[in-house]
């Protein structure tokens, strides 16, 4: 195994006093586990996410609680980054079995109800987000695929209680404050423990990639937009230690937002760039240009990843044009990029 990869070796490793990072397998090549933290608390334990509803994930969970003395009815509560299922499924199943409460950021509610089926329209705004991207081709290959939307026994139920922002968590000996960091979902948090100098990020900030701003049930307006005020916001905090969800722990989290910022800086100049040859749909921006750190073609990456590198790219031309560096328009149904014209 790399030392790019030692961090998904199982355990429960200890980060700081009280507190341990513990590595869960996913069913997916591109992202090979998710990091849930236990942190000991007055009454029991408190779990920063949870891992994906596997047979899998929980028998490696409860294997790595054992190694700190500690089972699942000693979770009295989980706190839940985010939506995605790798973080928050696994809080769901064991929820049924043992009865902790299991908490989750107030602004998933519109996306919660698409995955619970109460709103199926929102969803189908999705696929008519990737139409007007131009990816006619693309969604053709996702019906060959026999690619469906989500349904409601994926995992999803309501929390017991939704996070609100500068929400405070008194675990006794710390103090974690839930910060909201929309972007990667619009209803992303991040908790602070400022004593400590600990920041456990969720998806927001990652040592190793830069997350996804496009995989939402409900679409956000300018995703990008929110993904890059929220890594300011985190910037203007004091430097912590980064706790991901995916990779290995981080002395600082500025160094890594700094380098965010300035790879989202350089996508835009590239699409830019891109338009200047003339009007360009998402879909053929992101034809045009490379993805991920071995600068490969959109069609050599699998078909979710196209999906969602269609909708990082439509996202970045969206903020060029909320920033009056480009032009949107409908020609059919399908939205059209091209520079914006000189000031008069």
């Amino acid at each position: 195994m790399s030392d790019r990869h030692q961090w998904i070796e199982e355990g429960a490793h200890e980060v700081a006093p009280g507190v341990y990072r513990i590595p869960l397998p996913l069913p997916m090549d591109g992202l090979r586990a998710v990091n849930a933290y236990a942190i000991e608390s007055d009454g029991g334990l408190v779990m920063i996410d949870s891992g994906w509803m596997l047979d899998e994930t929980k028998e490696q969970l409860a294997r790595s609680l054992a190694k700190i003395g500690a089972g699942f009815g000693d979770i009295r509560r989980f706190l839940i980054t985010h939506i995605h299922r790798d973080h928050y499924t696994q809080a769901i199943a064991l929820r049924k079995v043992f009865g902790m409460k299991v908490a989750l950021g107030e602004d998933e509610r519109a996306s919660l109800n698409v995955m619970l089926g109460r709103d199926t329209g929102l969803f189908a705004a999705r696929g008519a987000k990737l139409a007007m991207a131009g990816a006619q081709a693309l969604i053709a290959k996702m019906v060959e695929a026999g690619m469906q939307r989500p349904s409601g026994d994926d995992g999803y139920e309501e929390p017991d209680e939704w996070i609100a922002a500068g929400q405070k968590y008194e675990l006794g000996t710390r103090t974690l404050e839930a910060i909201p960091t929309p972007g990667h979902t619009h209803g992303h948090v991040v908790f602070a423990d400022f004593a400590a100098g600990l920041l456990f990020a969720g998806d927001h900030v990652l040592p190793h990639i830069t997350p996804s701003i496009s995989l939402e049930a409900v679409p956000q307006e300018l995703p990008l937009g929110d993904f890059l005020d929220s890594l300011r916001l985190v910037r203007g905090l004091p430097d912590l230690t980064l706790l991901p969800a995916h990779g290995p722990v981080a002395p600082s989290v500025h160094a890594r937002v700094d380098e965010l910022l300035d790879h989202h800086d350089r996508r835009l100049r590239i699409m830019a760039a891109e338009l200047a040859e003339g009007a360009r749909t998402a879909y053929q921006v992101a034809t045009a240009i490379r993805w991920t750190s071995r600068s490969v073609e959109l069609t050599d990456l699998d078909l979710i990843n196209q999906t969602l590198a269609v909708g990082e790219t439509e996202a970045h031309l969206d903020l060029l044009v909320a920033r009056g560096q480009a032009r949107g328009y409908l020609v059919e149904g399908i939205r059209y990029y091209e520079p914006a014209a000189p000031a008069a």
